[in-house]
């Protein structure tokens, strides 16, 4: 499989790393990438941790040049996060952009792997997926692991989308897909922003590819995931399926009364 090392001399591509409380993590974090893949840069968006986050990513960047980060003033959501970091990278001319969480969970040692279609032209979207063939998660209990697999098929069966994984945190895009997009348009905040997204690539046309990856859980630190955030996903993912069945109906009217017309 082709490795980003392998791609056109002009060819980049950024990781953005959303972070709040992630002082014992990001430093590891950081390293694993680079390691993994020495070409890459990576962006760290804190959103003024008070556990001194930035000030450790700001000393990580002095001392390396393929990092960079963006302040941003208070907790604004998962989501915000990542679209700043798109805007970032897009107005520094990156051609893929890659979001990765800053707590270990996500294995640098597969961005090979999800950058691949990308540069290949194989796909838009590259998703690191727990649930295809390969993929895995571990240190997860039952419960939360059922939660996951409901939670996807639930997207499947309402919003009549294939990819087993929407609510993926490890993806990457072109700068391309991104590029066709209008991201005040996008106004979900957590994790829900993840089906977002994906929907938004599968209505545009976009081909998604799904990478198999094992997923573990965090070791150090505190994990971000709420109710509130698991709500906000239900609510939205429910509306969308309401609103997708609608226009869906008014088409097939539509279809038959010029049928009938004919």
């Amino acid at each position: 499989m082709p490795d980003p090392a392998d791609s056109p001399a002009d060819w980049r591509a950024l990781v953005v790393m959303p972070t709040y409380n992630e002082a014992e993590n990001i430093t590891t974090a950081v390293s694993s990438v680079l390691a993994a893949q020495p070409e890459l840069h990576v962006l760290i968006v804190d959103d003024s941790s008070p556990d001194g986050t930035g000030t450790i990513a700001d000393s990580i960047a002095e001392d390396d040049d393929r990092v960079h980060v963006l302040h941003r003033l208070s907790k604004d959501g998962l989501g915000r996060a990542y679209l700043d970091g798109f805007e970032w990278g897009l107005a520094r001319h990156y051609d893929a952009i890659v979001e990765m969480d800053a707590d270990g969970s996500h294995p640098a040692d597969r961005l090979g792997a999800l950058l691949a279609p990308l540069i290949t032209g194989r796909a838009s979207l590259s998703i690191g997926s727990r649930w295809v063939p390969g993929g895995a998660v571990v240190d997860w209990p039952a419960a939360r692991q059922a939660l996951s697999r409901g939670g996807n098929r639930y997207v499947r069966m309402l919003l009549g989308i294939s990819v087993r994984d929407a609510t993926a945190g490890y993806r990457a895009y072109t700068a391309d897909l991104l590029r066709r997009w209008n991201f005040s348009d996008v106004h979900s905040h957590g994790y829900c922003f993840q089906i977002e997204m994906t929907l938004r690539a599968i209505d545009a046309g976009a081909r998604v590819v799904e990478i198999p990856i094992v997923f573990r859980e965090r070791r150090r630190g505190e994990s971000k995931m709420s109710r509130t955030i698991v709500a906000e996903a239900m609510l939205r993912v429910t509306w969308w399926g309401f609103l997708r069945r609608s226009r869906s109906l008014l088409r097939a009217r539509r279809s038959f009364v010029g049928f009938l017309h004919r």
